[in-house]
C-alpha cells in the first residue's frame, strides 16, 4: 500500500456500504465517498491542476475537509493544509511559498482570505466549502463534485509527493515538510497494530484537521474502513455530545483537551459507553491529568504518541498496557513509549555517537516514514 488512492479503493471495495463520514446531517458511505472524491479530482484537473501542483485548504474540521485531502491526492496534486490559527501574514507566506494554485475555504475564513487576496501570488481558484450562498469570486465545492464524472485515480505513488505540512517558524520561517504517499501510508501500517482500530469503530476529528496528528488518525481510520465523525473545532460540550450521538469509539486529543474534558462539570451527563480509546500526544501529558482521566473514564484505554511532522508523524507509541498504576507494566505513565515497528531509533550525543540507555541526547530516527525533505530548502534538508 503505497498510494492514498489505493487506500480509498480498497476501503470502498471492502466497506462500500458502511458509513464513511457523518457531519451536519450529511452521511456518506465509502462507495459514495470514493465517487465524490473522484468527481472532485476530475473538476480540479479541468481547472488545470496537474500532477504535483499544490492545492491548499483553510477551514475548520468537516467531512468536506476530508474530501479535500483525498480528492486532491486522487487528482495527482499535492495537498497543503493551512493552520487556521495563523496571522494573515503567515497565511500569505504559506500559500505563496507552496505555490498553491487552488485554495479551499469555509465560512470561518472567507473574510480573512478576502482581506489578503491581492497578496496571493499563485492562487487562481478559490473554492467555497460552506452551504450558504457562494461568495463572489468563489467556486462551489458541491457543484465541482456533482458537475464532473468520476475519473481514474492518479498513478502517483511511493516516493511521489502527496502533501506539504508546514511546521516550525519559532526559529525562523516555517518549513514545508514534504511527505510522500509512502511516508503517510507506511506510518499507518507502523501505528495500526498498537492503535488497534477495526472497521466497526467510529473515529472523531476533534483535533484540528490541518495538523498531521489528526492526519494520522484520519489515515488509520480510513485504511481500516471506520466511520469518521467531526466537530468544527474543539469545544468540550460539543465533543461530549458528538461522542454520545455518533457513538464515537476512538479520538485523538492533545493533553490540554484531555484536561478540559475530564474536568468538565457536565462529563457525567453524557453517555460515553461506546468510547474505547483516547490517543494523545503533541505535547507532554501531565501525570495528574492522565491519572484523572483513568479515574473518571475507567473503561477506556489510552495510547500516547510521540513524533514530529517530519516522521509522518509517529515515532514512538506507549500502548494501553503501560497505562496502569499496578502490575509489571506500572511506572511508565510519563514515558513516550517504544519505537514503532519499521524504524531505527537511537539517542546520540553532539558528535553523533550513540549513547547508552538513560543518557540524554538527540533522538535520531530512520525509516520509510521519514520525510522527503523541506520544500525548497535543500540545505536545511541536508
Amino acid at each position: 500500500m503505497s498510494s492514498l488512492p489505493q487506500v480509498i479503493r480498497r476501503t470502498a471495495q471492502v466497506c462500500g456500504s458502511k458509513t464513511a463520514t457523518c457531519f451536519n446531517g450529511r452521511s456518506r458511505n465509502w462507495a459514495n465517498f470514493q465517487e465524490r472524491i473522484s468527481r472532485l479530482a476530475g473538476s480540479l484537473r479541468e481547472l488545470g491542476l496537474k500532477d504535483g501542483d499544490r492545492a491548499a485548504c483553510l477551514a475548520l474540521n468537516s467531512d468536506r475537509y476530508m474530501e479535500f485531502y483525498f480528492g486532491v491526492a486522487w487528482s495527482g496534486a499535492v495537498f497543503v493544509p493551512i493552520n487556521n490559527r495563523l496571522a494573515p501574514a503567515e497565511i500569505i507566506y504559506w500559500l505563496n511559498d507552496s505555490g498553491s494554485t487552488v485554495l479551499f475555504v469555509d465560512d470561518a475564513f472567507i473574510g480573512t482570505v478576502d482581506g489578503v487576496r491581492d497578496t496571493l501570488e499563485t492562487v487562481e481558484y478559490f473554492i467555497y466549502l460552506g452551504d450558504a450562498a457562494v461568495p463572489d469570486g468563489y467556486l462551489a465545492f458541491e457543484e465541482l463534485v456533482t458537475s464532473h464524472p468520476p475519473v481514474e485515480a492518479t498513478r502517483r505513488c511511493g516516493d511521489d509527493l502527496a502533501g506539504i505540512f508546514y511546521t516550525g517558524g519559532t526559529t525562523g520561517r516555517a518549513k514545508g515538510v514534504m511527505l510522500s504517499h509512502r511516508n503517510l501510508s507506511y506510518n499507518v501500517l507502523q501505528s495500526q497494530p498498537i492503535l488497534g482500530l477495526v472497521q466497526e469503530n467510529t473515529y472523531l476529528h476533534a483535533a484540528p484537521m490541518f495538523h498531521i496528528a489528526d492526519g494520522l488518525g484520519m489515515m488509520v481510520a480510513t485504511t481500516m474502513g471506520c466511520t469518521h465523525a467531526f466537530v468544527p473545532a474543539f469545544e468540550p460540550r460539543r465533543v461530549l455530545q458528538t461522542m454520545q450521538d455518533e457513538k464515537v469509539s476512538h479520538v485523538l486529543l492533545v493533553p490540554t483537551m484531555v484536561n478540559m474534558l475530564v474536568n468538565h462539570p457536565a462529563l457525567a451527563e453524557y453517555d460515553l459507553s461506546r468510547l474505547q480509546q483516547i490517543f494523545y500526544g503533541a505535547s507532554p501529558m501531565p501525570e495528574a491529568v492522565l491519572l484523572k482521566a483513568m479515574e473518571v473514564i475507567p473503561h477506556i484505554s489510552f495510547v500516547q504518541a510521540y513524533g514530529q511532522t517530519e516522521a509522518s508523524p509517529v515515532v514512538t507509541l506507549l500502548g494501553p498496557e503501560y497505562h496502569t498504576t499496578s502490575g509489571p507494566y506500572a511506572g511508565k505513565l510519563t514515558a513516550a513509549g517504544k519505537a514503532i515497528p519499521g524504524t531505527d531509533m537511537v539517542i546520540m550525543d553532539k558528535e553523533d555517537n550513540p549513547l547508552p540507555a538513560g543518557e540524554v541526547g538527540e533522538i535520531c530516527v530512520r525509516g520509510d516514514n521519514v520525510m522527503l525533505g523541506y520544500w525548497k530548502q535543500p540545505d536545511m534538508t541536508e
